[in-house]
C-alpha cells in the first residue's frame, strides 16, 4: 500500500494495522491543512518527529517505509505496480491531479485507488472530475464521507461518470459549510449540517 500524505501518521497507523505501507510525505511545512500552504520548515520537522513517535507508540514502525520527499519526486524510487494507493497529499488542483494520474497509472489492474477529501476539497474534486470522471479505466466504487474508492477495472463511461457527478450536491454543501465557518456564521453552518470543517 502506498500512502501519499501522512502528516502525523493517523491514517498511516490504521493502514499499517492491515498491511505494509510506503508512506510518502516531505514533512516540509507546506500543505499541512486548510490555510496552511506555507508554514515554517520547523513545523514540518515537528510533524516529522511526531509522525515517527506516533508510529512507534502504535507499534507499527517496522511496517512503514517512510519516503521523505514530495510525491512526484518519490515515484521513481518505488517498486510497482501497487495493489492500492491512498491519496491524501496536497489538495491544490495541480498536485492532486499529478498524484491521481501518476500513481493511478501504477496501480495494477483490479487494484484500488482511495482519495481523501474527494467531493470536499475544491482542488481534489476538480482533479477527480478531470482524471477519473471521464476515464474508462476506473470504476467508481463509492464514497464514505470524503473518502472515495475507485477500482482499476473497465467501466461504462456514462454510467460511471454519472455516479460520480451525483456527488456534486454534497460537494456544494461542503463548500457552503466551509464558507459559513470562514465567515464565522456558525448558525448557518449548523443549518447546513455541520459546525466543524468538513473533510
Amino acid at each position: 500500500m502506498v500512502e501519499i500524505g501522512s502528516y502525523r501518521g493517523r491514517s498511516t497507523i490504521v493502514l499499517a494495522g492491515a498491511t505494509d505501507v510506503i508512506a510518502i510525505d516531505p514533512h516540509a511545512g507546506n500543505d499541512r491543512g486548510p490555510g496552511e500552504w506555507q508554514s515554517p520548515e520547523s513545523e514540518g520537522q515537528r510533524d516529522h518527529e511526531q509522525f515517527l513517535a506516533n508510529l512507534e507508540r502504535a507499534g507499527v514502525r517496522e511496517r512503514v517505509r517512510h519516503v521523505r520527499k514530495p510525491s512526484q519526486d518519490a515515484l521513481g524510487e518505488l517498486p510497482g505496480p501497487f495493489d492500492a494507493v491512498y491519496v491524501d497529499g496536497a489538495h491544490r488542483y495541480v498536485p492532486a491531479l499529478a498524484d491521481i494520474c501518476a500513481y493511478g497509472a501504477r496501480v495494477r489492474p483490479g487494484g484500488t485507488l482511495l482519495i481523501h477529501d474527494s467531493f470536499s476539497s475544491v482542488g481534489v474534486t476538480l482533479a477527480i472530475v478531470r482524471a477519473l470522471v471521464p476515464s474508462p479505466e476506473w470504476s467508481y466504487v463509492g464514497r464514505d464521507g470524503s473518502l472515495s474508492e475507485y477500482r482499476r477495472t473497465p467501466s461504462p463511461r456514462v454510467r460511471n461518470g454519472a455516479r460520480q457527478l451525483a456527488q456534486l450536491p454534497w460537494f456544494v454543501r461542503n463548500l457552503a459549510i466551509k464558507l459559513a465557518l470562514t465567515l464565522r456564521m456558525r448558525p448557518l453552518a449548523r443549518a447546513l449540517g455541520s459546525e466543524e470543517w468538513p473533510y
